[in-house]
């Protein structure tokens, strides 16, 4: 057995009923043999074995009253993988599926991804297992400030500093925020996805969206493809899928599909960006209020929506979204590119199968990176107490989605994987964290 198997294995006998987790493991470890081959100081340094291992793993019981007066537990997580690069940076999942696996999963991809963006930051990751889906303002802000009232103790400005993620948006940030600044007693960048008014960054909010499909355009360019006129199915409607239709669109896409959890909506005449965005962001319903704004479309119940012809698709909803069956359908429908808005949203099967195409792929720690480093530029602004106008943030974030492409391409190439960009993307991320972890010594 090889060394890589052996840690794969290893890894998985110590974190036994944490597949998510295993599964990110298996696919970083196995994609950056040619790195460990050639440089036998990553084995002396442990650096895989070091890498599995949380800095910290923190869980804490949140306990909140809703609007009819009875107490409810959940729990929180915060996790602190590594700060090899700079403070610990990730963000908050609120969803009934967190986690332990879940939390490490992230937390793991967050190293990478942070590194990618060249930026000083470390991953971490944290969340909980409570759903804001049907809670009224007064609910979620009970329960952030009980949330925050444990979280406190771990994080801070030069720390651990988290954002928003599924289930948590500017809403959420703003809850726990004003809590930290009540317990602590002072004003700093502790937390990133704030609002306008209190320090938050402008493009923060469409920076994962917009990012991805930057990232896709430059992919699908150097290969010889104009973005413009492509035909494009998204997964999800959250942030992430509706920033990323809103800059498809203003590219030149057509975005056919989008979904939410309860089923997908296929409109041939091309996806209504403001009666998404007024109907997720303003009435926060469900995508099967579509309909009333585009007769002409379909909406679909389940999870079937990678059936759809498309140029371009971006999952941006969930991990493992897209199995080895929906891969199929999108190669038998000659899909150009997959480019991975959500975390980990294709199993390893699909990658495989993705591998063995001609199909472009992203992976999601280098495609969905911009809003860690819009994050990261927002931690920038608090600390020099400026704000930067939009297009300045929206130029930043377009320079270092191009970095990260050439990046991950150039790595690829270097270790005889051209245009494999998950490798290159593994390849460069882990190298980066390793070779600081070795200059800093054994801690």
């Amino acid at each position: 057995m090889s060394y890589i198997e052996d840690e794969i294995n290893l890894i998985k006998f110590n974190n036994p009923a944490e597949p998510e987790f295993n599964q990110a493991v298996h696919e970083v470890v196995t994609s950056i043999k040619p790195l460990i081959e050639s440089n036998c100081m990553y084995q002396k340094y442990s650096i895989i074995k070091r890498l599995s291992e949380p800095d910290r793993q923190i869980k804490f019981r949140v306990s909140w009253i809703d609007d009819k007066g009875n107490v409810n537990v959940n729990r929180g997580y915060r996790l602190q993988f590594n700060n090899a690069l700079g403070p610990y940076k990730g963000g908050l999942r609120f969803h009934p599926s967190v986690n332990v696996s879940v939390i490490k999963f992230l937390g793991f991809e967050q190293i990478f991804k942070n590194a990618l963006t060249g930026l000083p930051i470390g991953g971490a990751k944290g969340g909980s297992d409570f759903d804001p889906k049907g809670k009224s303002d007064t609910e979620i802000m009970n329960f952030c400030q009980s949330f925050m009232n444990e979280l406190f103790k771990y994080i801070g400005a030069d720390k651990d500093i988290p954002a928003g993620d599924i289930g948590v948006g500017e809403r959420e940030i703003g809850y726990l925020f004003g809590q930290y600044k009540r317990l602590k007693n002072i004003y700093e960048g502790v937390l990133t996805g704030k609002g306008l008014s209190f320090g938050g960054s402008l493009v923060r909010k469409q920076a994962t969206g917009y990012g991805l499909v930057y990232l896709t355009e430059q992919m699908l360019s150097k290969h010889g493809h104009n973005i413009y006129g492509k035909t494009v199915a998204i997964s999800g409607s959250g942030n992430v899928a509706i920033h990323a239709a809103e800059k498809a669109i203003e590219l030149g896409c057509k975005v056919l599909t989008m979904s939410d959890s309860g089923g997908w909506v296929y409109d041939p005449d091309g996806i209504d960006i403001l009666a998404v965005k007024d109907i997720k962001e303003i009435s926060r319903g469900r995508l099967s209020e579509y309909q009333k704004f585009r007769p002409s479309s379909k909406y679909h119940s389940g999870k079937f929506m990678w059936q759809v012809p498309c140029d371009i698709a971006l999952p941006c909803a969930t991990q493992n979204e897209v199995n080895e069956e929906c891969v199929k359908n999108l190669i038998q429908n000659n899909v150009l590119a997959v480019a991975e808005g959500a975390n980990m949203p294709v199993t390893l099967d699909g990658i495989n199968l993705i591998s063995a195409s001609k199909t472009l792929y992203a992976p999601g720690k280098a495609a969905n990176a911009g809003g860690v480093a819009v994050s990261a530029l927002e931690m920038s602004q608090n600390s020099m107490r400026l704000k930067w106008d939009f297009e300045e943030v929206d130029s930043k974030l377009k320079i270092i989605m191009s970095d990260i492409f050439r990046n991950i391409s150039d790595t690829a190439e270097t270790y005889g994987h051209t245009d494999n960009y998950l490798i290159g993307a593994n390849i460069s991320g882990f190298k980066t964290v390793a070779d600081s972890m070795i200059a800093q010594g054994v801690v």
